[in-house]
């Protein structure tokens, strides 16, 4: 199973447009940072990042489908999945919550969780002019793992570039086509 899921993470790598950056990588750990700039206001990006069934890959949740996502943004909230007629997965615990500026939490992501690492993803938001949001992700993980970092850490890099870019794109879609009493039909 977890050599299937390395596959898995290996293919999405390949598949990856946009990668974010591994920023060092040492025996106990390693720490990725991407930054974007999205074209959306802070209060659009931020309301899409508490949002995770909108941008994160469905190919990297457990249940097979972004649906099953949510995030209950505030401290000690859960960014969880729910897996329908099985159970549910704790993805993160939120530690800290600064409404428009930053969301934190702490949480070993995928297969990483079934190994001893403590991890912490950070997203810093800042406005870029009056239309734009800068948003830098910040993945810090360390402990120990069988896997090595070393190997672990480009996997993580290619995963987490693949959703801060499906962050982007869900905060930049228009919003959808109100539902009025005639497209009922």
């Amino acid at each position: 199973m977890f050599r299937a899921t390395i596959a898995a993470v290996l293919f999405a790598i390949v598949t990856t447009p946009a990668i974010a950056d591994v920023v060092k990588t040492e025996a106990a750990g390693f720490v990725v940072e991407k930054t974007v700039t999205i074209d959306a206001s802070a209060d659009t990006v931020w309301e899409t990042l508490r949002a995770p069934q909108r941008w994160w890959s469905k190919e990297h949740t457990w249940s097979g489908d972004s649906a099953n996502l949510y995030i209950d943004s505030q401290a000690t909230g859960c960014f969880c999945e729910k897996l329908p007629g099985r159970g549910s997965v704790q993805h993160a615990r939120l530690i800290f919550v600064d409404k428009g500026k930053m969301l934190r939490m702490e949480g070993a992501f995928g297969p990483l969780q079934g190994e001893a690492i403590v991890a912490t993803m950070t997203f810093e938001l800042s406005p870029e002019g009056d239309k734009a949001t800068k948003v830098k992700m910040t993945y810090v993980a360390g402990g120990y793992s069988p896997t090595g970092f070393e190997k672990l850490a480009p996997l993580v890099d290619g995963v987490l570039g693949t959703q801060l870019d499906g962050l982007k794109t869900a905060a930049e879609a228009p919003p959808p086509a109100p539902v009025g009493p005639d497209d009922k039909k």
